[in-house]
């Protein structure tokens, strides 16, 4: 229980749970990105295609008889259309998540060659040394 404690208040959960929240957004607006601005010209420049109304019919709809004898039966399709979009919408999502990693990676290598670039303070000499020092120093005079 104490380590369950100590998890918790680390913050890893919130930050998780903010990192969560963020994607589930993030994946909302690309949806609407793709089904909203992206396929329409696409349907548009490929001749009045709505991607999300593709399907294939397997079985069509029958409606329920005017004397009300025999079930309706709903429509049994294949919505590829709607695959396809989803397709379009991994790829803009996992190119967006590319380009904050390669920005990530670049901003941390910065980093790093400024640690590197800082000169290192000059290690103090130890007893032995100063030591030396003041027997070459004394032998000098």
């Amino acid at each position: 229980m104490n380590e369950f404690k100590k998890f918790i208040s680390k913050g890893n959960v919130i930050e998780m749970a903010v990192g969560l929240i963020m994607a589930t957004y993030f994946g909302a607006i690309i949806k609407s990105l793709v089904n909203d601005i992206l396929m329409p010209p696409i349907g548009k420049l490929l001749g009045g295609v709505d991607f999300s109304q593709m399907k294939y019919v397997i079985q069509p709809e029958i409606p329920e008889s005017a004397e009300g004898i025999g079930d309706a039966i709903a429509e049994v399709a294949i919505n590829y259309g709607i695959f396809i979009n989803a397709i379009i919408t991994f790829l803009i999502v996992a190119f967006a998540i590319f380009m904050v990693v390669k920005m990530y990676n670049k901003m941390k290598e910065k980093m790093e060659k400024k640690k590197e670039e800082v000169p290192a303070a000059p290690a103090e000499p130890t007893k032995e040394e100063i030591l030396l020092t003041e027997i070459r120093d004394l032998l000098k005079k």
